[in-house]
């Protein structure tokens, strides 16, 4: 073997190039960002806008049908490539093959890597070994091996970032596969998340996104972290005193209000909380906090009690109402908006109808509607019932009737009044030609403005006046009132993105390893 040439570049990746394709929620975002690091890590770069990459990794969705359907799709398409080129990769990972597992090797027997959503950080090593191999590597695991913020991550953006709190969910909804691909909730331990938030913003970063399935059920998992089992009182160090290890239900509340405490973070969003487990607390926090934006992501899912009970939501029409009556009281300007499934196995058309009723009086300002998916192994795609096709379709268009009039009105009602945008990149399709510049207002509407001569950048902070509305977005034509330049801006402008996941003390999952003292501590 001949020895390696002086700076040689010895890691697996080394040279080669990789794209990343993502399917579903803002938690596959996010994990993307995470395996398009583990890939830089290992010396992969990531491919050129619109060139063939050396390895083509597909973060795959399970929610709904069409999900399988389009992803078996783009890998066919990939087929003769492949073919064509014997040393290109493609790897599949996250729900859909937790769920499929070998059966994506069945139906596309050129991929060459299957991960699951528990072991995202093996990938590097599984594309190594499928190539030394030369033979396909299917790795899926039940748990969690170590928490994902563990991990390296690139972002996508130098202003805004996704900081997870939690992974999982101990949920039971009918229609629901996610827990079953996900696992039970684990919660990270709040100095992790507060250390990972601080790493951001001391790279600029102005805008983080708390994700959960559940934010609202943060806490849950403390019982069994082995640290907090051996020392009690770092949880109370930690948020305050007072707290209850075994479950604080107002964890997610301090968790908010700690973030309020972190100089340079402006602007603080998290999805998505559960009615079931909403409390005032949190509405305090919100309210009371300054960093926090006026704006709630809370999923409805029907308006019908019956349905919400055959879908195990826990939580009824008028609870949830009065949770948006609060809200609005203590931040009156708050943009809500929510998800609502139309379809659900016996849902009836007064059934529907209530779900009209409470659409009517809650005003969303936006809404995520799907037409009911029957996912094989849920609850739900074994009740009776099933609704045809053309009647969840005809109920589909009126609810969406229904709330682009609603999101128009409520739209109309922002026009005069001035807003502080955060600058973003990627949200206008017509920005080009109507020489517009595009940014999300702190309730999180989408406003198109004219920037006039000045030199605006995405991650800079401008105010203007909304001069004109439609039902998804907002028109500032007015002039710039004041633009404020960042250092998010600046990072844009340089080409940086923030990393984060090494070196941030986060957790491993089970026990603690034994380390001696003068090494560190190892969680």
């Amino acid at each position: 073997m001949q020895p390696e040439a002086d700076g040689a570049d010895s890691r697996s990746g080394a040279g080669r190039t990789y794209q990343v394709r993502t399917y579903g929620c803002q938690m596959n975002v996010h994990d993307s960002e995470r395996l398009a690091g583990l890939l830089e890590d290992a010396g992969y770069r990531r491919a050129d806008e619109g060139a063939d990459a050396d390895v083509v990794v597909f973060n795959t969705c399970a929610v709904r049908e069409n999900a399988d359907n389009k992803l078996y799709g783009n890998i066919s398409h990939l087929a003769p490539r492949k073919e064509a080129d014997p040393n290109m990769q493609i790897a599949v990972g996250g729900c859909l093959a937790q769920k499929d597992r070998d059966t994506v090797l069945s139906k596309a027997p050129w991929v060459d890597v299957v991960f699951g959503t528990h072991n995202i950080g093996s990938l590097p090593v599984l594309l190594e070994r499928a190539r030394h191999n030369r033979e396909a590597q299917v790795e899926i695991v039940e748990a969690l091996q170590e928490f994902p913020s563990a991990l390296p991550a690139t972002r996508e953006s130098s202003y805004a970032a996704w900081v997870s709190i939690s992974v999982g969910c101990n949920n039971t909804c009918t229609f629901c596969i996610v827990p079953s691909l996900r696992g039970k909730e684990v919660d990270r331990r709040p100095g992790d998340i507060l250390a990972e938030v601080q790493s951001l913003v001391d790279q600029g970063v102005l805008e983080i996104t708390l994700l959960g399935q559940n934010v609202n059920a943060y806490g849950v998992s403390f019982a069994s972290d082995e640290r907090l089992r051996e020392d009690p009182a770092a949880w109370a160090e930690l948020m305050g005193e007072g707290s209850d290890v075994e479950r604080d239900r107002g964890a997610f509340a301090k968790l908010l209000r700690a973030c309020g405490e972190i100089d340079g973070l402006e602007r603080v969003r998290f999805t998505s909380p559960h009615p079931a487990e909403f409390t005032d607390d949190v509405i305090e926090a919100m309210a009371a906090t300054p960093n926090i934006c006026p704006t709630l992501h809370m999923p409805l899912q029907s308006g019908s009690d019956r349905i919400l009970k055959e879908m195990r939501r826990s939580y009824r029409a008028e609870k949830y109402l009065g949770i948006i009556e609060r809200v609005r009281a203590a931040i009156p300007h708050a943009a809500i908006s929510t998800d609502i499934i139309v379809g659900f196995p016996g849902e009836t058309e007064e059934d529907f109808q209530a779900t009209l009723d409470v659409v009517e009086r809650a005003r969303f300002s936006s809404a995520f509607t799907f037409q009911y998916s029957k996912r094989p192994g849920t609850p739900a795609a074994e009740l009776p019932d099933q609704l045809p096709k053309d009647v969840v379709s005809q109920r589909y268009m009126r609810l969406i009737e229904l709330q682009e009039r609603i999101s128009w009105e409520e739209n109309l009602a922002q026009v005069g009044r001035d807003v502080e945008l955060l600058v973003a990149t990627g949200e206008g399709r017509k920005d080009t030609e109507t020489a517009r510049m595009s940014g999300r207002a702190r309730d999180g509407r989408l406003v198109h403005f004219t920037p006039g001569d000045a030199d605006i950048r995405p991650g800079d902070i401008v105010t203007t006046t909304v001069t004109g509305a439609a039902p998804h977005h907002l028109i500032a034509d007015a002039p710039i009132a004041s633009h404020r330049r960042t250092r998010a801006g600046d990072a844009h402008a340089a080409g940086r993105k923030p990393t984060t996941g090494v070196g941030l003390g986060m957790p491993q999952i089970g026990a603690p390893a034994v380390t001696p003292v003068e090494q560190g501590c190892s969680r």
